[in-house]
């Protein structure tokens, strides 16, 4: 009987009641393991040993939650747009699921507050924050099974923070814009792309130049070469815009 009691007094002391009501509030969900949803906001830098003492953090729940919004976000695509073929569908998922957006939507969401990371980790300047929102979303997963973890995206994140129809409109493809833009004019486009790492405790950074007949004119960096590359076309084709305006 005691251990039990103590356990519920463990549950509800301050801070972990400001966590659940957290997660409750966040997802729309009452937890029943809080414990999985504290993981998936342990960072890989600040790792902790769980109950079978092994170290524990929230990749692998990263790992699941990548997958079930990649699933739903593609099923919410598939029913609001059944003309467009799958290469739009294909497109438009692309930018809905992009690192950078995750990281608006987790910063909007307040997850920042619980991460547990390294104090030496500018949180801001990594994956680190839509990691942890693909992490949560695993968590529900795993907690309350698939039609409560689909509740979840589609009416605390895609409803709340992510416009369909405008994002299907943008054509943000900068890379393959800038290809095309050259070869209607008869120009070379090549990109030069590096890994940078930060730290060893973060995921590496990216960097790319974009080069038009040898010439570098845009600059970019991302979490991957993809994204790296495209921030670099983007700033390349604003840089040729700004040219032929003048």
């Amino acid at each position: 009987m005691i251990k039990p009691l103590l356990h519920i007094i463990k549950l509800f002391s301050p801070r972990r009641e400001k966590f659940y009501s957290f997660i409750k509030d966040a997802t729309g969900i009452k937890p029943d393991n809080i414990q999985i949803y504290q993981q998936a906001f342990i960072h890989k830098s600040a790792m902790k040993k769980g109950e079978d003492k092994r170290f524990v953090n929230n990749e692998r729940l990263e790992f699941l939650g990548d997958a079930m919004l990649g699933a739903i976000v593609a099923d919410q695509l598939y029913k609001h747009f059944p003309t467009k073929n799958e290469g739009f569908l294909t497109k438009t998922r692309s930018r809905i699921v992009n690192r950078n957006r995750l990281n608006k939507i987790a910063l909007k969401m307040g997850l920042g507050n619980w991460i547990d990371a390294q104090s030496k980790i500018d949180i801001a300047q990594t994956s680190i924050l839509g990691d942890a929102l693909e992490a949560l979303i695993g968590a529900v997963y795993v907690d309350k099974g698939y039609k409560d973890c689909e509740i979840f995206i589609v009416e605390r994140i895609i409803d709340r923070y992510i416009d369909l129809k405008a994002i299907a409109k943008k054509d943000s493809n900068y890379k393959s814009l800038l290809i095309e833009l050259g070869q209607k004019h008869k120009r070379s486009v090549h990109f030069i792309t590096e890994e940078k790492h930060l730290t060893d405790a973060i995921a590496p950074t990216f960097i790319s130049r974009a080069a038009v007949d040898g010439e570098v004119i845009g600059q970019g960096e991302g979490f991957s070469k993809k994204e790296a590359q495209q921030n670099a076309a983007k700033i390349a084709l604003r840089v040729l815009r700004n040219k032929d305006a003048n």
